[in-house]
């Protein structure tokens, strides 16, 4: 759904009033609960993205992981059970990023055990098709209503030139709050209002660009979340992984590179739940051969905002 629709046409949706629709987001943004994000199109954008995983002394895990939450190039940051292992996603638009975090900063960190990256070479579910509890709270005209319906443009199209310093600074204000309205993002840009406007449409309609809902799976009774780490024959890896993307409790799969082939993380209720998924969902997927199930202690930052520290002041509508 689109994360920018305006107050007016999710109220209209809904049945209440525009005010009521303002005042449930704000509320839901000020506790952390709700966010909405503008984030760059990893492989529309030629980056490159890789899952980091960097084992540390415990003592050092909560300070590793929070100054990684902390870098623009990283979108997700997570603590897995036990403390001693922090797992991230980064985003590198060059191989000189890419070398300067795992070959040159991280190694050299103190307390640091070992760093493996695995390449993120096709994602399956996730990203731009974001897990939001699979909910059928909405109904599917809904959904459909609520959906960004800007045209996309034919394949090979050029008409949108590559991201630039203005871009940038407009992707960097959206990553913080994806609904920032048009007077703000045209002071930090330096553009007119209807400039920013029209590139943001642009940006949207090539796919440079998507509005990531981002949820505390919490708030809707998910308490466990885990990775899976799978190892599945090349010839089945295709299958394997959209029967993964149709079960409602994987938030994200992707294909990478590494010892295992195929990665996804998983929301349940609780651990009998994930047990459950485990034994049943996974269990009946014959083609795996092995799995490795990594639970996660502690989100510290998910998408493009470090949780913890809600962003503060006035939620504003987007059009």
């Amino acid at each position: 759904m689109d994360g920018r629709a305006p107050f007016s046409r999710i109220a209209a949706v809904l049945g209440v009033s525009d005010q009521t629709v303002a005042r449930r987001y704000r509320r839901l943004r000020s506790s952390g609960a709700v966010r909405v994000l503008g984030l760059p199109h990893a492989q529309r954008m030629g980056h490159v993205q890789w899952i980091v995983r960097i084992q540390c002394t415990p003592d050092a895990a909560g300070t590793l992981a929070t100054a990684l939450a902390k870098r623009q190039d990283t979108s997700w940051v997570s603590l897995t059970a036990g403390g001693t292992e922090i797992v991230c996603v980064t985003r590198a638009r060059t191989p000189a990023e890419h070398d300067a975090l795992l070959l040159q900063k991280l190694p050299r960190t103190p307390r640091v055990v070992s760093v493996t990256a695995h390449c993120l070479m096709h994602t399956f579910f996730g990203g731009p098709t974001g897990w939001h509890g699979r909910s059928q709270s909405l109904s599917p005209h809904q959904v459909a209503e609520l959906r960004d319906h800007r045209p996309q443009p034919p394949d090979g199209d050029a008409t949108v030139p590559p991201p630039d310093e203005r871009d940038e600074r407009l992707m960097a204000a959206l990553a913080t709050d994806g609904r920032t309205g048009y007077p703000e993002l045209a002071a930090v840009t330096g553009c007119s209002e209807s400039a920013v406007k029209r590139r943001l449409d642009a940006l949207r309609r090539r796919d440079m660009l998507f509005f990531d809902v981002e949820i505390d799976p919490r708030l809707l009774g998910y308490g466990t979340e885990a990775m899976l780490w799978l190892s599945v024959p090349p010839c089945a890896l295709v299958s394997v992984a959209e029967a993964l993307a149709d079960h409602p409790e994987v938030a994200f799969a992707a294909a990478t590179t590494g010892p295992t082939n195929l990665v996804a993380t998983v929301v349940c209720h609780d651990v009998r739940a994930l047990y459950a998924y485990l034994t049943t969902q996974v269990g009946a997927l014959r083609a795996v051969r092995a799995t490795e199930t990594v639970p996660l202690l502690r989100s510290v930052k998910r998408v493009g905002t470090v949780t913890g520290a809600p962003p503060s002041g006035p939620a504003r509508s987007s059009s």
